[in-house]
């Protein structure tokens, strides 16, 4: 499975009936708790991290792309738009892109 098919597959749930899928009943929660969500599994997976258990995390590392996609449907943002960033930004070094935020 690419992250490409996981979001249509997320954008297909959007409007679903939210007794026909867990990815329908979070949307239908609104955007709010899908951020609220993906904090709770990214502070999973860092907890994973820090134990070193590798099972860990690559079953929070799952939840965690999976539950941004989802918080990127709920807020309309396209993951074509994501990867256009991560694109613009690797001709540019991870110092100067940081430097230039400012």
């Amino acid at each position: 499975m690419t992250l490409d098919d996981l979001y249509a597959t997320i954008l297909s749930r959007k409007g679903a009936d939210p007794s026909s899928s867990w990815t329908a009943q979070l949307l239908a929660k609104g955007p709010e708790k899908c951020a609220e969500k993906f904090g709770e599994e990214a502070v999973e997976a860092i907890i994973e991290a820090v134990k070193n258990d590798r099972d860990g995390l690559t079953s929070e590392a799952a939840d965690v792309l999976y539950h941004l996609l989802v918080m990127l449907a709920a807020r309309d943002v396209p993951l074509s738009d994501v990867l256009d960033e991560l694109a613009r930004r690797q001709s540019t070094s991870g110092i100067a892109e940081k430097a230039a935020r400012k």
